[in-house]
C-alpha cells in the first residue's frame, strides 16, 4: 500500500464514528468537501467516501488532513455523544498559561505574548499586549484582521482608535469590544513609557492566529 492509499472496509458502517466527526469538523469550520480537499491536498472523492463511512484512512493521510485543516487529530476521533453545539465534536482541548510564559513578539510599538500556543486551530487568539506608540503618525496605517476583539485595559491608558468612531480614552479596568475587520489601533495615551492590556481576538477562520502572527512580524524587531 502506498502513503496515498486508503483502506474500505466492508463492514464499516455508512454512519462511521470518523466519517461523522470529519463531516462536523468540515461544517464548523465553514467548508466545503472541495475546500477542504483543496486545502489537504487530498481527492474531493476520497473526502466523500470517507464522510459517507466507506473509508478510513491511513494514519499518513489522517495526519495530512488534520495538519491541511490546522485541528487536533483527537477531534476526528470524538464520540458521537451529546454535544453542546449541534453538529461540533467535543474536543476536550485546554492549555494552561502560567506567568512568564508564551510566545513573545516585539514590534515597534507593540510587544505581543501569545497565550496557550501548544494549541492550532484556535477560534480565540488571547496575547498580553505592551503598547508603547502614542501617535497614530508614529504608528502608521490602522491594522484590520479577520473576526471581532475584546480589550481590557490592565496597565496605565489608552487611546482606541477606529475607523468609523472617534478615539476613546480607556483607563486601567475599561474594555472595548470591537469588529476587528475596521481599522484599529492601541496608543499608549498615559504618562508611563507604555501601557498594557489584554486582547482577545476571535473568528470564524480556523487560521486566525497565522493571520496575527504574520501582521505582527511584519513590524517585528530582533
Amino acid at each position: 500500500m502506498t502513503d496515498t492509499a486508503v483502506s474500505e472496509s466492508a463492514s464499516e458502517s455508512p454512519h462511521s464514528q470518523l466519517g461523522h466527526c470529519l463531516k462536523a469538523a468540515r461544517q464548523a469550520r465553514g467548508l466545503t468537501l472541495k475546500q477542504v480537499a483543496e486545502k489537504t491536498g487530498m481527492a474531493l472523492s476520497t473526502l466523500s467516501k470517507v464522510e459517507n463511512g466507506l473509508m478510513s484512512l491511513t494514519y499518513d493521510k489522517l495526519l495530512q488532513l488534520t495538519s491541511g485543516l490546522q485541528m487536533d487529530i483527537a477531534e476526528l476521533f470524538s464520540p458521537a455523544a451529546p454535544r453542546p453545539e449541534p453538529g461540533r465534536p467535543v474536543t476536550a482541548r485546554r492549555s494552561i498559561s502560567r506567568a512568564g510564559q508564551g510566545l513573545v513578539v516585539n514590534t515597534r510599538f507593540y510587544t505581543y505574548v501569545y497565550q496557550c500556543t501548544d494549541l492550532i486551530g484556535k477560534r480565540m487568539v488571547p496575547m498580553i499586549t505592551e503598547v508603547r506608540a502614542r501617535t497614530l503618525d508614529e504608528f502608521g496605517p490602522l491594522l484590520r484582521h479577520s473576526g471581532e476583539e475584546y480589550f481590557l485595559v490592565t496597565r496605565g491608558t489608552i487611546a482606541v482608535h477606529t475607523e468609523f468612531y472617534a478615539p476613546e480614552i480607556l483607563h486601567e479596568g475599561d474594555g472595548i469590544y470591537l469588529d476587528s475587520t475596521m481599522g484599529h489601533a492601541y496608543l499608549n495615551a498615559g504618562e508611563a513609557d507604555s501601557a498594557q492590556g489584554v486582547c482577545l481576538c476571535t473568528s470564524e477562520q480556523a487560521d486566525l492566529f497565522e493571520q496575527l502572527h504574520r501582521i505582527a512580524k511584519k513590524d517585528a524587531v530582533e
